[in-house]
Formats: structure tokens, C-alpha cells, sequence
């Protein structure tokens, strides 16, 4: 056995108070007259044993009293296998309040009783330590040290929220805060479920840190949420019907039938269908939109799952441009193939520009640029198309039949992609279509239709080395490329072997292969329309600058108000930094002035905490090892009494007091009942 406080022990010498007191208290009797006295030495005998053997009980009663009481306030415990931290302690709290804690215990959601367990620790500790709380927030508020008083307060306050973190994140901030405060002893706890997903704590080596996890369990692990949605075409085209597709995932370990999901767009609601999703799976639909009007559309997918509900809606924005704009770059002429083409397509515009004469500011604005007829690729104009292609343009080239070919090569090595060698006036046919790309795919309701492929009367000769990316769409019956897909950055290069000028090839008559082709390569982009963004993982969105002045302040406007983000403005585009200004999901407005939306943008809960697979109190100690204590206790007992255990081994203060006080209770009976 040990003491906490050793020095209260010399108030052991008090023991001698009631012994002095005994030895000098001298009692005065009262002088009786007998009318026979021949019984006077007998009562005398008698009444002085009863007398002498009431007051050595009332003795040690007394002396037991102070002796308990001393001990007491000395705090005795027995030492149990953790080392008893004395003096000021520096304790910090993570109570975890991301969204799988709405999950349900036996009888109240898991932060419920994270916060009852939280609220246990801190009673655990004396007025004099200090306390921090911290949660996935990380807030500025929960960054200092604080009175036992106010950390009660801040337990209160917790709420569910989007944030969630790594736990070796977390133990970084304990750290940092603990370092900062006075006391001798620092602890730290973890108030969690402990999903694998976020428990990295198999790293954690600090001695000097007292980690204690408390684990809290679900009753039941079940959740089906909507996992990501997004359109089949990267570009939405006006009076088409598009197909949307959503991915709804389970993620538990049993299969859930009839999940109904629905749809809200343009203001209605309807029913999409059934889902039957076997365990650990995913289910993807598919749901037809018919797109009605230009300009920015939002939408919301949904599905009803209980109790984990975060991740059963999502939002999605896009936008439909009034027309699918592509640039022709001609060398002398524009092509009266390529514009009659193009004329053909509704919601498409075609312009055409001179070699000699480009205005390389409005590139970004174009979707698909066709490089006709060339006879050289300036250093200028190569370089522009890099960066365009680069940053998700779709750029497609008919070389000349008087092409440089050192020009090209150059042009082409930069991308890369295969350089031309020599112009060959030889007769060659197409062989095959690549119907497994997105360029011919679902072009041609029968594949095995006899299809009159083009023919050329003469074509450029291309290395045979592999590029990585390279895919061909159009292959002469040799197997050599006609027309390659290079995908290049977040954009696509488009090559044909054989100039488009009717002399040395058909293509352009060959209109049921022509025209779907221009159609597709100018939607093709690899860079589809990001039609939503997550919480805490897209803290940057890019959009169209098309202001002059570069002082202009964009704002944004949604569920959680209204902010001013960070901004750059690069040429013609801005990028807004979102930081943690988002933290409900929803719509949110782009805007300069408060009556007109520029863009909208769709932002969701991440899908992290959907996945609901926790550790086990017994697979924390084997990932933690001897480096933390896991306390893991019954759902109704207290930790309070646990911890004081832990951190100060078994008390019996509470016991002396007792004995203390019965001792006391026995010496007024026997003072009281006890006559002499």
C-alpha cells in the first residue's frame, strides 16, 4: 500500500490527544448515603469495571476515528500494474463526432455515449488539472488547455459533423496542445468506433504520452448509401436524352433488398426503381435525362436507409452550353466537307481561322480544334495546342500532302505521339473500326453490318514504336493506324494517317463513319464535366474568369451561407479555394452580384464513414501493443471509477471514511446506551 499525500501521516501524533485526555480526566462522584452500607464495597467494585472497561471502548473508538480520518486525507491506494501519475495533470480528450458515430448502441446513438464517456474521464480528474477536448473539427476554440468546469461545457456543444480525420492526425494535435500546458503528466484518450479506415495508430511510439482508447460499438453494422453518380457522355448535349448513371453501394456484410432510389430534377420527384445489392457490393442504374433548356441544371439522387443516413442523398450540378463550339484551322480554304458537316449537327458551331492568323486566348473556349491541310506546325501554335490538350481539349489533325515533316515530327514528339516518316501514294483500304471506344461506340445499332469503310490513294507512314496511350480507332487491313487516340493529360490528340482533301481520301464522303466520328471527338473530352464535388477532399474549384478586370471578387452562396473564398485568376479561368468554408451539403451559387449566378456547384459528404468496419477491442491491442491501454468496460458501467483506478491505483480513502465515520457512529452508542 501507498499514499498519495505521505506528509498528512504525521497527524498520527493527534492519536495522542485522546490518550492524555483519558489518563487526566479525573472523574468527581457524587457522595450517596446508605441507610445500609454493609453493600457499599461491592457496588463500588462493580460500577468502577463497567466505568473502566466503557471508556478504554470509547478510547479506541476515538483513537480508530483519528486514525481513519489521518488516513484519509493521505489518500492510501495499492498500486496496480500502470505506474500512479502524481501531481498536475494535462488531459486531452478526442471525442470522435464524425457522421458513423449516428449509429446506434443498445439504447442511444454512439455520440450519445461518447459524450456520457467523455464527460466520465473528465470527472475522473481533480480542479486542478487541465483539460483539452478536441473533435474532427479540428476548431481554433478546441486548440488550448482548459479548467475541468469548461471542458464540460465544450462536451455539450459537440455535434455531428462531416469532418473526419486519421487518428495519427489526431494524436498530432493532443500532442501539440498538451505541450503547450504546465502539467507534469500528460494523457491523452480516444473516444471512438475506431473504423479501420482511419486507425492508423500502429505507428504511435511517443513514451512520454499516456494514450487510453475507449472503443464504443454499433448494435448493428448496416448501411446502403449512394456511392457516386455521373453522366455516360462527358458532355450534355440540348434535346438529347442523357444517361445519368448512380452507383449505390452496400456496405455490409449481408444482402439488402427493395432499396428504393428516386430522383429530383427540374422540380419533380419520380421514382427510379428496386435495387437488390449483395453483400459488400454495388449496384449501378442508369437514369434517362432529357435535357430541355441551356444553362445550369442541379439534381438530387436518393435512397432511404436507417440509421446511418449521411451518404442516402447526393447532389449533382451541370451545365448545357448553348452550343458545342469547334475551331477549324485551315491553311488557305476552310473545307466544304468539314462545314457541312458541322452545319448538320444541331447545338454544334464551327469556326474557321487561318494558320496565320489564330487568336490563341479564345482556345480554351473551343471543345474540339481540327488542324485541316497544314504544310507546318509553328513553334507557336504547337505549343498552344500542348497546353489545350493538356488542360482537357480535344485537338484533331489532317496533315497536308506537302507537310514538313520535320515540323510534325516535332509537333508530334512533344505529346507524345507516333511521328510521320514518309508519304506513300499507294491505295490502301480501312479494315476495322474500334467500336470499343467512346469515339465509334453505340455508333452503329448492327456491328455486323456491311459498312463501306474508307479508302485512301495515299497516306503518311508512322513509326511502328508503342506509345503508351496510343489507341487506334480506324486500321488499314495490314494492321498499320489510319486514325490514333492519344490520350494526353486531360485532353485527346487525334491523328489520321492521310490528309482529308478528296484526292488522296474518301473519309469525308464516307458520311455514316464522318459525321458520328466529328460528332463524338468533339464531346470526347477526357476531362468530363465534374458534375460534384466531396466535402474536405475538393477544396479547390476551377471555373470560367470572364471578367476583365482581375479585381472581381466571386462569391459563394449555398446551405451553409454565404462566403467569400480564396481566388486566383489565371487567364480565363479562376480557381476558388473552398478550405473548410463547406460544411453542409448541397447547392452553392457562384456569383459576382447577388442576381446573377454565374455557376453551380454540388458538394457531398464524403463516403468514408459509410464503410462501417471497426476494430474490435481486441484487434486495437494487438495494433497498438503495449504502446496504449484500451479500455474497454460494460455499455452501462462508469468509466470515472475506471480511470481513477487506472491512474491512481485502488483508492481507499473512500474507505477509511467510512470506517471513520462508523467508528464515530459506535462510540455515541456506546456513550449513549451504555449507563454506568
Amino acid at each position: 500500500m501507498q499514499f498519495l499525500y505521505p506528509t498528512f501521516l504525521f497527524a498520527l501524533f493527534t492519536l495522542a490527544i485522546p490518550i492524555i485526555l483519558h489518563l487526566f480526566y479525573f472523574r468527581r462522584f457524587k457522595r450517596v448515603y446508605f441507610t445500609n452500607v454493609r453493600f457499599l464495597r461491592e457496588v463500588k467494585e462493580e460500577t468502577s469495571a463497567r466505568s473502566r472497561l466503557r471508556n478504554l471502548l470509547v478510547l479506541l473508538m476515538r483513537l480508530l476515528t483519528l486514525l481513519f480520518l489521518v488516513l484519509a486525507f493521505a489518500q492510501p491506494f495499492i498500486p496496480q500494474d500502470t505506474e500512479v501519475k502524481q501531481g498536475r495533470k494535462g488531459v486531452s480528450i478526442f471525442m470522435d463526432n464524425s457522421f458513423s458515430m449516428t449509429a446506434m448502441s443498445q439504447n442511444a446513438p454512439l455520440l450519445e455515449r461518447a459524450r456520457q464517456r467523455a464527460r466520465e474521464i473528465v470527472q475522473a480528474y481533480s480542479e486542478e488539472d487541465e483539460f483539452q477536448i478536441l473533435t474532427n473539427d479540428f476548431e481554433g476554440r478546441h486548440q488550448r488547455l482548459v479548467s475541468k468546469e469548461d471542458a464540460l461545457g465544450l462536451i455539450e456543444e459537440i455535434k455531428i459533423s462531416p469532418a473526419t480525420r486519421e487518428l495519427s492526425k489526431v494524436l498530432a494535435r493532443q500532442q501539440q496542445a498538451l505541450r503547450t500546458g504546465k502539467a507534469e503528466s500528460q494523457i491523452a484518450y480516444i473516444v471512438s468506433d475506431f473504423q479501420k479506415n482511419i486507425t492508423d495508430l500502429n505507428t504511435f511510439q511517443d513514451t512520454t504520452l499516456e494514450l487510453n482508447l475507449v472503443p464504443l460499438q454499433a448494435v448493428q453494422e448496416r448501411n446502403v448509401g449512394v456511392d457516386s453518380v455521373w453522366f455516360d457522355s462527358p458532355v450534355q448535349m440540348l434535346n438529347q436524352t442523357n444517361n445519368l448513371l448512380v452507383s449505390v453501394r452496400n456496405y455490409s456484410r449481408e444482402a439488402i433488398d427493395n432499396v428504393r432510389l428516386s430522383i429530383r430534377y427540374e422540380g419533380q420527384t419520380k421514382p427510379v426503381g428496386t435495387l437488390s445489392i449483395p453483400p459488400l457490393s454495388a449496384r449501378v442504374d442508369t437514369v434517362p435525362i432529357t435535357i430541355l433548356r441551356t444553362g445550369w441544371h442541379d439534381g438530387e439522387l436518393a435512397i432511404t436507409d436507417y440509421p446511418v443516413q449521411f451518404d442516402d442523398k447526393f447532389f449533382f450540378a451541370f451545365n448545357v452550353a448553348e452550343a458545342v463550339r469547334v475551331l477549324l484551322i485551315n491553311d488557305n480554304a476552310p473545307n466544304v466537307y468539314l462545314d457541312a458537316a458541322f452545319a448538320g449537327m444541331p447545338g454544334f458551331k464551327a469556326d474557321n481561322q487561318l494558320s496565320r492568323n489564330i487568336n490563341y486566348t479564345a482556345f480554351p473556349s473551343y471543345q474540339l480544334i481540327v488542324l485541316q491541310d497544314l504544310p507546318t506546325i509553328s513553334s507557336g501554335l504547337a505549343s498552344e495546342l500542348r497546353q489545350y490538350v493538356n488542360k482537357g481539349g480535344n485537338v484533331l489533325v489532317f496533315p497536308s500532302r506537302q507537310a514538313d515533316i520535320n515540323a510534325y515530327r516535332s509537333f508530334l514528339a512533344a505529346f507524345p505521339a507516333a511521328d510521320f516518316q514518309v508519304f506513300e501514294e499507294l491505295e490502301r483500304s480501312i479494315g476495322t473500326i474500334n467500336m470499343e471506344e467512346f469515339v465509334f461506340r453505340d455508333v452503329f445499332e448492327n456491328r455486323s453490318a456491311n459498312l463501306k469503310l474508307p479508302v485512301t490513294k495515299g497516306n503518311f507512314r508512322s513509326s511502328r514504336n508503342a506509345i503508351r496511350g496510343e489507341e487506334s480507332l480506324l486500321t488499314y487491313r495490314d494492321g498499320s493506324p489510319f486514325l490514333s487516340k492519344y490520350r494526353i493529360g486531360q485532353g485527346n490528340l487525334y491523328l489520321c494517317a492521310a490528309p482529308l482533301n478528296e484526292q488522296y481520301s474518301n473519309l469525308a464522303q464516307s458520311g455514316e463513319i464522318f459525321v458520328p466520328m466529328l460528332y463524338k471527338m468533339a464531346i470526347s473530352s477526357a476531362r468530363a464535366q465534374k458534375i460534384a464535388y466531396t466535402i474536405g477532399q475538393d477544396e479547390s474549384i476551377e471555373a470560367d474568369h470572364t471578367m476583365s478586370a482581375t479585381e472581381a471578387v466571386y462569391k459563394l452562396r449555398g446551405a451553409s451561407g454565404e462566403f467569400i473564398p480564396e481566388q486566383r485568376i489565371i487567364g480565363s479561368k479562376v480557381f476558388l479555394g473552398i478550405g473548410n468554408q463547406i460544411l453542409q451539403a448541397g447547392f452553392y451559387d457562384m456569383f459576382l452580384s447577388a442576381d446573377t449566378t454565374l455557376a453551380k456547384y454540388a458538394f457531398n459528404y464524403d463516403r468514408k464513414e459509410s464503410v462501417l468496419d471497426y476494430f474490435t477491442p481486441a484487434e486495437l491491442r494487438a495494433q497498438v501493443g503495449a504502446t496504449a491501454n484500451v479500455i474497454d468496460i460494460m455499455e452501462t458501467a462508469a468509466l470515472t471509477a475506471k480511470i481513477e483506478e487506472r491512474s491512481r491505483g485502488i483508492l481507499l480513502w473512500r474507505w477509511c471514511l467510512l470506517l471513520a465515520l462508523l467508528f464515530i457512529a459506535v462510540e455515541v452508542l456506546l456513550l449513549r446506551f451504555w449507563k454506568v
